[in-house]
């Protein structure tokens, strides 16, 4: 099997803007408010609500669900194409809820926040759920495929 770059779907001006934009909206959200956009916390605080502490989170989730499709009203979105079945989404979606528990944290907390501000434990959780992606990837795609 060969890997290469499918250069007609290769977005590299969009990739970055979305990169631009999101590293923009994680500064803005600790520089102004002292909040980490890691979304398994802003969601786990709507889960457990404190006092007024709900109105961004929950302007944040919703800005996350409204982005996608306020951007479908000018463009047209992306072919999706899933390779997997509904079990294994399901089994997948359950795992990464156990790691963000586990790993007090997600890709965007860690990974994107933790980073930039050069936080040991986000570094070693980033690592690890790197490395953990690509045995997931090496096993079910390359090592178990038929």
């Amino acid at each position: 099997m060969t890997v290469g770059i499918d250069w007609n779907a290769f977005t590299p001006w969009s990739a970055l803007a979305g990169g631009v934009l999101i590293g923009t909206a994680a500064g803005m959200l600790v520089l102004l408010n002292g909040r980490i956009a890691g979304i398994s916390g802003v969601v786990g605080g709507l889960l457990r609500p404190a006092h007024g502490d709900i109105a961004w989170r929950a302007a944040f989730v919703i800005g996350l669900l409204a982005a996608p499709i306020v951007y479908a009203l000018f463009a047209a979105g992306p072919a999706l194409q899933i390779d997997a079945s509904y079990a294994m989404l399901v089994i997948a979606g359950l795992l990464v809820g156990i790691g963000t528990r586990y790993g007090a944290g997600c890709t965007s907390g860690h990974g994107v926040c933790g980073i930039s501000r050069l936080s040991p434990r986000s570094l070693v959780a980033t690592a690890v759920f790197m490395a953990a992606g690509f045995a997931t990837v090496l096993v079910l795609r390359h090592l178990l495929a038929a």
